[in-house]
């Protein structure tokens, strides 16, 4: 089952955070939750259940850095 971890702002900070967790080994989903004009909006960024814990690591690590 996928589970939300984060929201990001656009498709670049999806995409982004989709290379850094799928970098790490971990499957990584991110659906948009709304559009904008222009094609672009916020997108849940998703994982797999068993690996929630991980991806909040990862993240927490990144934003320290």
């Amino acid at each position: 089952m996928w589970t939300s971890i984060y929201i990001a702002r656009n498709k670049k900070q999806a995409d982004a955070l989709k290379a850094l967790l799928g970098g790490e080994g971990i499957l990584v989903n991110a659906k948009s939750t709304s559009a904008s004009s222009d094609g672009d909006g916020m997108y849940e960024i998703q994982v797999l259940e068993s690996e929630v814990d991980e991806a909040q690591m990862i993240l927490c690590q990144q934003a320290i850095k």
